[in-house]
């Protein structure tokens, strides 16, 4: 192995490194926390969504309590109606518990259940899809104070949830609604003020409306307040509140649990609660956000401001207790501005799949909940990767047959700069005879700088830029990167089958186990994915064969570490790779497979003996001296004649004074 590879691999070392750093989410949470700081209003905001449901049920649950004391035990009509009148004011008719009906409603994407008591959509699925386990797609569903949306509006003093007020549903004897492509219904909802125990004013009205269209995953959501002056305390601002829970749909977990997350968006830039699978809460706060989302890995939940939420503040918990299928609960408490001139406002919801191209239609930017990586590598995928592979999805290939001709087409892409790549380690490589012949002219360690500037200067005759090799392994490594993102989040590979792997966008376990085995569990996993354990093999056969043909250089030692090293990173990937996307083993191995073959092709189409005396003869040609020397060669002389001066000097401080005189 030559020093242009040893360059090489350090310096993809430093990147992944580097990129690692940059990807980091705890200078995202520094960030994070240095703007909750900076902001008392946001604080204050964030304090009121952990204690907003339990306060309001506390209230009302000793308001309740302090009338049962002192009302008859006769739980008559007007008794009960004072009771809830002291929780509720002037909608204590409306508060009253009594029996309802879920309205249906069914579009060509998904099933929507609509509960009359707080108008809520109590919970959708997804259709024409399934869970790893072959159940419905269930973003949300009806469960206990975890799964709510509504807002607090004030009557008389009385702080009043409308999730704890049962509508009226305008439409009647309709239990099932079915629409699809351009149809659309409206489903208004409407809960009065009362006037008496048994008398409701029916001129007055708070009122949801519903509006869902036949292909589309977007719902729209409107609220009009309807002479409700008197009723309800008139402000400039609505608080809504939105808590769900969120259950497991896919076979991994651990990446389903990292992926589980809110995110929003202002009228910039897309952020994040920092990604926890096991650490607890998460709480941010914020101002002026278009949307706010609760996502999934491959499916979101998304409520949208018609205008802009003026103050937001979001919670990411862990539930201690729970089902096995229980991922998280994330909340939310916002603000948004209300028209005091025709009170009214309103929000869409989103209920969907995280795909790139049906979110990035919607033109709000959230599209970027899809983690495609960093700055660095992102816009590869946004502007390469995903319209190749969406143009190749469009023939109705299998998706195992989509990835080996995306892989052939950036290979081929890519050809050039690995021929580059390849003919410079060709070159450095026929050259070693007089490298080392210059190497052993200098073997004292103090003409380290001579024996480098010699080197340079006989690869400066030769035409050999000991830099060429390095620079195409850099143009490539981003290229790696962006996959190493693009597949586990692709919702194009969820579920789909390729040999032996029944979704590539998991992995393909051939082997598993529930023991747990010390080390190996914690490291690899209870699974064996063969996509991986292949991609691990090719890998290392690709670094012996390159081992080979690499003439190795420079200290023995070093290179001993370095081959080590070399060996030893396939193995710590096979523990990293086990666990992700079975259709990002099977690229990187399709990668290592066609690098073979160009390295075939290479090897026939270079003749080694030829280069070498193509370069000797070039060597032993005077070079005509162009317009000065180039700036790293003066950087190289100058560094010469500083350790020449260094040595002069310290060898006059060693002379003896007496000797000087």
């Amino acid at each position: 192995m030559d020093k242009n590879t040893i360059i090489g691999l350090l310096l993809i070392f430093a990147l992944f490194v580097g990129y690692s750093i940059y990807m980091s989410p705890s200078k995202e949470q520094q960030k994070e926390q240095k703007r909750i700081a900076d902001s008392i209003l946001v604080a204050q905001q964030t304090e009121r969504l952990a204690d907003s449901i339990a306060t309001l049920e506390y209230e009302k649950q000793q308001k309740f309590s302090s009338s049962s004391d002192s009302a008859t035990l006769v739980d008559d009509e007007n008794t009960l109606y004072e009771k809830q009148k002291a929780v509720y004011g002037c909608f204590a008719l409306a508060a009253q518990e009594r029996e309802t009906k879920n309205i249906v409603v069914q579009n060509d994407k998904y099933i929507l259940n609509i509960n009359p008591k707080g108008a809520q959509i109590e919970s959708v699925v997804i259709k024409n899809v399934q869970t790893y386990d072959s159940l419905p797609v269930v973003l949300f569903e009806k469960g206990n104070n975890n799964n709510v949306f509504g807002f607090t509006f004030f009557s008389n003093y009385l702080g009043i949830n409308t999730y704890d007020l049962y509508f009226e549903s305008m439409l009647a004897a309709i239990d099932t609604i079915k629409i699809s492509k351009n149809d659309s219904v409206v489903l208004p909802f409407r809960v009065y003020p009362s006037i008496s125990a048994t008398e409701k004013d029916s001129t007055a009205y708070l009122e949801f409306v519903y509006t869902i269209h036949g292909n589309d995953y977007r719902t729209n959501l409107h609220v009009n307040f309807v002479n409700t002056g008197k009723y309800i305390t008139q402000n400039s601002q609505v608080d809504l509140l939105w808590n769900i829970q969120l259950k497991q749909q896919e076979k991994n977990r651990k990446s389903e649990m990292l992926a589980t997350n809110v995110y929003f968006s202002d009228v910039e830039d897309v952020e994040q609660l920092k990604e926890s699978d096991s650490k607890g809460d998460s709480t941010y706060s914020t101002t002026s956000l278009k949307w706010i989302s609760f996502k999934q890995l491959f499916f979101s939940a998304t409520m949208i401001a018609q205008d802009k939420f003026i103050t937001a503040a979001m919670i990411s918990e862990i539930p201690e207790k729970g089902d096995e299928r229980t991922l998280k609960n994330l909340r939310t408490h916002a603000s948004i501005n209300i028209d005091e001139k025709q009170s009214d406002f309103g929000v869409d919801f989103y209920f969907g799949p995280n795909k790139y191209r049906i979110l990035k239609a919607y033109d709000l930017k959230m599209e970027k909940q899809i983690q495609l990586g960093g700055r660095l590598v992102s816009w590869i995928n946004r502007w390469v990767i995903i319209p190749i592979f969406n143009f190749l999805e469009g023939f109705g290939w299998n998706y195992g047959l989509i990835i080996l001709i995306l892989t052939i087409i950036i290979k081929t892409i890519l050809f050039p700069v690995t021929y580059k790549n390849y003919l410079s380690s060709a070159k450095m490589r026929v050259m070693k005879p007089e490298i080392d012949a210059i190497s052993n002219r200098y073997p004292d360690q103090s003409d380290a700088m001579k024996k480098q500037q010699a080197i340079m200067s006989f690869y400066k005759s030769t035409g050999i830029k000991p830099m060429a090799g390095c620079l195409p392994m850099l143009i490539q490594f981003p290229i790696l990167i962006a996959m190493f993102r693009f597949f586990p989040s692709a919702y194009e590979l969820r579920q789909q089958s390729f040999l032996w792997a029944d979704d590539l966008s998991t992995y393909d376990a051939i082997v598993s186990w529930n023991t747990h085995i010390p080390i190996i569990s914690s490291f690899y996993g209870n699974h064996i994915s063969l996509f991986t354990l292949l991609m691990t093999i090719a890998t290392l056969g690709y670094t012996i064969l390159n081992n080979k043909m690499m003439a190795p250089s420079g200290n023995a030692q070093q290179m001993k570490m370095m081959k080590w090293m070399m060996y030893l990173m396939p193995i710590m990937f096979l523990g990293v790779f086990n666990n992700y996307s079975s259709g990002l083993s099977y690229y990187y191995l399709l990668v290592n497979l066609i690098t073979f073959v160009q390295m075939f092709i290479f090897r026939l189409c270079i003749n080694e003996d030829k280069l070498r005396q193509k370069l000797l003869l070039k060597a032993q040609t005077p070079v005509k001296e162009k317009n000065r020397t180039s700036k790293w060669q003066k950087r190289m002389n100058d560094l010469l004649k500083e350790e020449e001066k260094r040595r002069k000097q310290q060898q006059n401080k060693s002379i003896p004074s007496s000797k000087k005189r």
